[in-house]
C-alpha cells in the first residue's frame, strides 16, 4: 500500500517551542475503481480525504507499564478526533479491532441515576439520565461510519482484522460499506449470533440474532484455528454433550485413540475424540448477560465478555494490540487484559469512560486470578479539555488544537496564522481591559513605525485575541489604545467558547475539603448540574456521599498526570464513599478528584507539604 502521509507536512518528532510547528495531517488513499465493483451511495456522500490532528491531553494514569514501557490507553472524545490522534503513531500498529457502534435503533439508552445509600426512591431522588440516542436519518448514518471505518483501515496492521457488530437495521448497508472500504476479497464472515431474549411480535417472525461482519485487511491476517474450535463431542448450540454422539460406538486405534464411525454413502469416516472441530458462523452457545449476571456493570447495550474473548483469542495474539473506538462498557478492554493483550479504548460519552475505568482498576486489584502479567493504564481527554487551573497547559492544547505556528519566546505574541499576531488570554477568567497591559506595553514601536511608513494607508498589525469569555468591547478597547500612539491596527476576538464549536472545555463542580490532625475530610459537594437534575435544593440531601460514585486522591501530584493511591468506589448502590482518609506521613502535593452519579468530577490541588 501506498504512503498516505505527505512527508513534508508531518513532524518526525516534537519541535521546540521556540520553533515554528506545522500541523499535521493524514491524507487518506482513494481506492481505485474497480470495474463491475459496487459502490453504495446516499444523498451528500462526501468522500473522506484526509483529517487533521487533535492533541491529547493525559489525565490519569493507574498502574504500572510492562517491561517495554508500555500502558494501556482509554481515551475519552469523539473517535474521529481520537483516531486522527492516534494516526500519528499507531497508524498499522493495530492487530484486532472490535467494534459495536449505534445500530440506528432509534432509540434513546437511558440509565437510572439515583442517590446512593437509598433503600427507595422518588421523583426527587431518581431520574433517568440519557447515556447516548441512537436516532439518525440515513445519509448522515451512513456517512459517519463511512468516515470511521476509512480511519480504522489506516489504523490497522497488515495481519489485522476488524469485526463490525451490527443488528437488521443496518446490517445491509454496512457490509457494503465494508466491502467498498476494506474491499470485498477481504470478506471472512458473516457471524450470526443468536440469543434468547427480547420482544416476542405478532405479526412477524421474533428478531433474536445480532450479525458481526469479519474483515481482514489482507490476505495474511491471523487465525488460530486452535483457539476457534470446540471438542467434537460438544454440541455447539447448547454447550452440552451430544447423546447422537455418545450413542455411537466407541473404538480405539492402535495409538490409545478413541474414535467413532459414521458411514455416509457407502463410506465408512473416522472422527476422533480429541480432534477439535472449527466453528461455524451461527453463534448459539453465548447467551445475553441477564439482570443477575455478575458481570452487569448497568451500562446499555452491554456485551458479554465470553463473546468478545472469543473474536480476541480467534483472531490475535498475546501481546497484540486490540483496538475498540466504540468502547461502551469496557467489555473489549476487560476481556483483552484478561487474555495478554494490549488495549486501547475511546468513546464520547463519559460515563461509558467512568464505567471502563471502574471495571479496570477492579481487574487490577484482582490481576492475580489471570495468567498475564498486570499492565496499567492511562486516561486520555481528547477535545474535551480541562485546562482551567493550568494556564501553562491550556496555552499549549489551544495553540496545537487552532493550528497557531509558534513564535519565538522574545515576543509578546504566541503565534501567528493567517496573517494574524495571535495572543492567547488568560484561560480560566474572562479577558478584560488589564489583560491587554501586556501588549501595549511590550510591542515592538520601531516595527510599527515601518510597518506605517511602507503602507500608509494600511493597518500596521492585524491582531488575533484567543479568549475563552471576555468584555464585550475587548477588541475595541485595543484598537483604541493603539489610536492614542498613532497606529491603525486591525483587532479580532476569537473566543474559544463562542467560536469553535469543534473544541470543548468544562468546567468543574464545587467541594469543601479541609486537613484534620492527619486525615484528609470532605465536608461537602456540591455537584451543580446533578443537583439540578434532580430537582432538589442542596438541603434536601442528608449526605453530600449520596451524590458521589468515587473519590481517588494522589497523595503526591506531579502537576501533571493524576496518580490516585486511594481509590474509594463503593461496591454495592446502598453503599457510600468514606469521606475520610488518612494522609500518608511523605503526602505533598494533593491531587482530589470526586466523581458524581453523571460521571462529572471535580478536582483539586491542596498543598500539604508544608
Amino acid at each position: 500500500m501506498t504512503d498516505l502521509f505527505k512527508p513534508e507536512e508531518i513532524l518526525s518528532k516534537e519541535a521546540p517551542k521556540d520553533t515554528e510547528i506545522k500541523v499535521d495531517e493524514y491524507q487518506f488513499e482513494k481506492l481505485p475503481p474497480i470495474k463491475g465493483f459496487p459502490e453504495l451511495r446516499w444523498r451528500g456522500k462526501v468522500p473522506y480525504k484526509y483529517t487533521r490532528f487533535f492533541p491529547a491531553q493525559l489525565k490519569e494514569t493507574y498502574g504500572e507499564a510492562d517491561e517495554s514501557g508500555w500502558l494501556n490507553k482509554i481515551f475519552w472524545g469523539d473517535n474521529l478526533q481520537v483516531m486522527s490522534h492516534l494516526l500519528k503513531k499507531y497508524r498499522g500498529k493495530v492487530d484486532l479491532v472490535y467494534i459495536d457502534p449505534p445500530f440506528d435503533s432509534k432509540a434513546d439508552y437511558k440509565k437510572t441515576i439515583e442517590l446512593r445509600g437509598k433503600k427507595t426512591s422518588n421523583d426527587h431522588t431518581a431520574f433517568e439520565e440519557k447515556q447516548y440516542g441512537d436516532m439518525w436519518n440515513n445519509d448522515e448514518y451512513l456517512q459517519f461510519m463511512y468516515e470511521r471505518l476509512i480511519l480504522l483501515r489506516e489504523l490497522l496492521s497488515d495481519k489485522g482484522s476488524i469485526f463490525l457488530h451490527c443488528d437488521w437495521h443496518k446490517s445491509h448497508h454496512l457490509r457494503c460499506l465494508m466491502d467498498e472500504v476494506f474491499g470485498g476479497d477481504n470478506f471472512r464472515n458473516e457471524i450470526v449470533w443468536k440469543y434468547e431474549t427480547g420482544g416476542i411480535p405478532e405479526t412477524f417472525f421474533s428478531q433474536k440474532h445480532d450479525v458481526i461482519f469479519f474483515y481482514s485487511k489482507s490476505s495474511t491476517y491471523t487465525f488460530n484455528k486452535k483457539d476457534a474450535s470446540f471438542p467434537r463431542n460438544i454440541c455447539q448450540n447448547c454447550g452440552q454433550e451430544m447423546d447422537k454422539w455418545n450413542n455411537l460406538k466407541k473404538l480405539v486405534d492402535e495409538n490409545g485413540r478413541v474414535y467413532r464411525t459414521i458411514k455416509s454413502n457407502g463410506k465408512i469416516y473416522k472422527y476422533y475424540d480429541d480432534e477439535p472441530v472449527l466453528l461455524s458462523d451461527v453463534w448459539m452457545d453465548i447467551s445475553h448477560i441477564q439482570q443477575k449476571d455478575p458481570q452487569r456493570v448497568d451500562y446499555p447495550t452491554q456485551k458479554p465478555e465470553a463473546l468478545i474473548e472469543r473474536i480476541i483469542k480467534a483472531t490475535s495474539n498475546p501481546g497484540d494490540l486490540v483496538f475498540d473506538c466504540f468502547m461502551g462498557s469496557g467489555t473489549t478492554q476487560a476481556a483483552a487484559f484478561k487474555l495478554g493483550r494490549r488495549f486501547i479504548g475511546a468513546d464520547i460519552n463519559l460515563g461509558s469512560i467512568e464505567t471502563a475505568v471502574k471495571r479496570l482498576i477492579k481487574l487490577h486489584k484482582n490481576s492475580n486470578l489471570f495468567s498475564v502479567p498486570s499492565v496499567g493504564f492511562e486516561v486520555y481527554n481528547v477535545n474535551n479539555y480541562e485546562v482551567f487551573r493550568n494556564p501553562i497547559e491550556a496555552k499549549d492544547i489551544l495553540i496545537d488544537a487552532l493550528e497557531i505556528n509558534r513564535l519565538g519566546r522574545n515576543t509578546v505574541f504566541d503565534g501567528e496564522k493567517d496573517g494574524f499576531m495571535v495572543k492567547v488570554m488568560p484561560v480560566n477568567r474572562i479577558a478584560n481591559r488589564e489583560d491587554l497591559n501586556e501588549i501595549i506595553n511590550n510591542i515592538d514601536q520601531v516595527a510599527l513605525e515601518k510597518a506605517r511608513e511602507e503602507n500608509p494607508t494600511k493597518p500596521v498589525m492585524n491582531i488575533r485575541l484567543v479568549c475563552m469569555g471576555h468584555e464585550p468591547d475587548l477588541g475595541a478597547q485595543l484598537v483604541t489604545e493603539f489610536k492614542k500612539q498613532g497606529f491603525d491596527i486591525k483587532v479580532e476576538v476569537y473566543d474559544i467558547l463562542r467560536s469553535d464549536k469543534e473544541l470543548e472545555f468544562k468546567h468543574p463542580s464545587e467541594a469543601h475539603i479541609v486537613k484534620e490532625g492527619n486525615k484528609l475530610v470532605i465536608k461537602d459537594f456540591f455537584p451543580m448540574n446533578l443537583l439540578q437534575k434532580l430537582s432538589i435544593q442542596k438541603e434536601n440531601v442528608e449526605d453530600w456521599k449520596e451524590l458521589v460514585e468515587s473519590v481517588k486522591i494522589d497523595w503526591n501530584y506531579d502537576g501533571a498526570v493524576f496518580q490516585p493511591t486511594t481509590v474509594d468506589y463503593p461496591e454495592n448502590k446502598k453503599d457510600l464513599v468514606g469521606g475520610s482518609y488518612e494522609i500518608p506521613s511523605d503526602a505533598s502535593i494533593v491531587k482530589v478528584k470526586i466523581t458524581d452519579l453523571l460521571s462529572e468530577s471535580f478536582e483539586t490541588e491542596l498543598d500539604w507539604s508544608k
